[in-house]
């Protein structure tokens, strides 16, 4: 079994105490950090986020794999240049002004970054200046996820696309919305470009947006 594949399955495992070891020795043996980014850690994710989906594991599994990547990608990260650590592109994502819940969206922050984007998160309780802000100071960003637990803020998710829009920069992003009261009805309703039920769902699209951006 090669050292890559080796990786996979400690990430997708979350064998803490394994992976590091296995990078190691990845890159003694010359593995370029990149691969071991993208065809070991990267590729895992995308196995459990599929697992997800399918029911063979649930939101405990999910997070210590997100979670071992997560703090495992630092020991590639000296050797990675910014453009290569981020592969995917920059990826804004926020919980909406008079919200303050972050569960659901530190999770999909982890399977996103999980993804190989670079993820800027806001917090909680957002206002629409600030995801304008954050926007027009990450000039490459086209993917911006903006999350709503509660059915009293899902305004702030209209607010929050028209501020985007009325500072021009609706074009530049695309922007997916997810929580508990949204549904594919309310993202087209507040003028979305995704809806993700969950978190694994949420990498996937955000990898399709970014292929067709």
């Amino acid at each position: 079994m090669s050292k890559i594949v080796e990786i996979q399955n400690a990430v997708e495992t979350g064998k803490k105490k394994l992976i590091r070891g296995l990078i190691e020795e990845a890159l003694a043996e010359g593995h370029p950090a990149i691969d071991i980014l993208n065809k070991g850690m990267i590729a895992a994710m995308g196995i459990v986020g599929d697992k997800f989906k399918s029911g063979e594991v649930f939101v405990p599994e999910m997070l210590i794999a997100a979670r071992t990547m997560k703090e495992e990608v630092e020991v590639l990260r000296p050797l990675l240049s910014r453009g290569q650590a981020s592969a995917s592109g920059i990826f804004i994502i926020g919980t909406v002004e008079g919200d303050l819940h972050d569960i659901g969206k530190n999770l999909v922050a982890m399977m996103i970054e999980s993804a190989g984007f670079e993820v800027i998160d806001l917090g909680v309780d957002v206002a629409p200046e600030k995801f304008v802000e954050a926007i027009m100071a990450n000039p490459d960003c086209r993917l911006v996820g903006l999350s709503a637990l509660l059915t009293t803020t899902m305004p702030s998710l209209h607010r929050t696309i028209d501020a985007i829009r009325e500072a021009g920069l609706r074009d530049q992003v695309k922007i997916m919305v997810g929580g508990a009261p949204i549904s594919q009805e309310i993202a087209d309703e507040v003028g979305a470009d995704a809806f993700a039920a969950d978190a694994a769902t949420a990498a996937s699209i955000a990898k399709e947006l970014a292929a067709g951006a």
